[in-house]
């Protein structure tokens, strides 16, 4: 198959940021050190480090100024974050990172729970980042994650017009990115093709990735289904840790490891070593015991004759097959 003919899909590791926040332990630095360069040595573009927000609120992002300068220091790693109001994006301008991720609600319940603002005053927050990024920090990109996109666990249903109010508003403000995020779980196939046909006739190139969560087992299916017209980042987070913890019930993002599957079997180049992306789970059970960890890939392992999309063989052994758990 030609380089051509193998679309590259950008896979954005979440887990760093988005898992680590939605978990009770607090991973100890040097662990989570190794666990980026581990992850970013399988093959990863762009990692979501973490968060510049108050320790009070989230220790487990305390050590967020080191994991950035650590990250900056991997050859070829685009350094994003999360920051949730201007004085978190000022610092993250300062420390050096490559993007910046504003959560952005369509619910003003949703916003109050997570950010405590209403949604028309995260608007007026986007438009001072954007301006201090224009005027200091050009070289920074902005993606306005757009939350609860489709559908909100605390308000209910949200209509299509409701999320595109929101992502025209982001547009206006300035930002170079939207991405669509199911925070709740509640996007399904059709409405994930219809959503970002429209993000994308709407907004052109500003048009972003998606981020999905598998909270009610859609993970995958809207992952084609954003495939299927043409969507080409897309979030997850090994071991599907994750979630967000001011939407009840929207525990965990898809899995890396899944994920990866799903493209490179597809026929999609992600530039991912899938086994060496199932190493890097040990960092995380020995530096967070009793944390549950999901992956089917982790357990099943490759099947016999997998190659990636680039004509690559796997760098671990094929299983030789089993039938009802018995080798065969």
């Amino acid at each position: 198959m030609s380089n051509a003919s193998r679309p590259f899909v950008l896979i954005s590791e979440v887990g760093p940021r988005d898992g680590l926040q939605s978990i009770k332990s607090v991973m100890p630095t040097a662990a989570k050190l190794r666990w980026i360069s581990a992850l970013a040595s399988a093959g990863l573009k762009e990692i979501e480090v973490g968060s510049f927000v108050p320790p009070k609120l989230l220790p487990q992002m305390a050590d967020i100024r080191e994991v950035v300068a650590h990250a900056l220091s991997i050859p070829g790693l685009r350094v994003a974050v999360l920051a949730p109001n201007l004085r978190g994006s000022q610092h993250a301008f300062e420390a050096g990172v490559h993007k910046i991720t504003l959560p952005v609600s369509v619910t003003d319940e949703h916003a109050m729970a997570n950010i405590r603002k209403t949604t028309a005053q995260l608007i007026d927050e986007v438009r001072e980042i954007v301006a201090l990024r224009d005027a200091q920090f050009p070289g920074v990109e902005i993606e306005a994650g757009v939350s609860v996109a489709f559908g909100c666990t605390i308000a209910g249903a949200v209509s299509d017009d409701k999320t595109m109010r929101m992502c025209h508003a982001m547009a206006e403000c300035g930002v170079d990115e939207i991405g669509l995020s199911d925070t709740s779980g509640y996007a399904n196939p059709a409405q994930v093709r219809r959503m970002f046909r429209r993000l994308q006739t709407e907004f052109g190139d500003k048009a972003g990735g998606a981020h999905f969560h598998n909270t009610r087992g859609q993970g995958l299916a809207n992952v084609v289904a954003a495939l299927d017209v043409g969507v080409t980042t897309i979030d997850s987070s090994q071991a599907g840790l994750g979630g967000c913890p001011y939407a009840p019930g929207a525990t965990g993002n898809i899995v890396t490891e899944d994920l990866a599957f799903l493209l490179e079997a597809m026929g999609y180049d992600t530039g991912i070593d899938i086994d060496a992306l199932i190493a890097a789970r040990s960092i995380l059970a020995d530096a967070l015991p009793g944390e549950s960890l999901y992956d089917h890939v982790q357990d099943a392992g490759l099947p016999k004759g997998f190659t990636y999309a680039d004509g690559r063989a796997p760098s671990a052994p094929q299983p030789e097959g089993c039938l009802l758990g018995v080798p065969q």
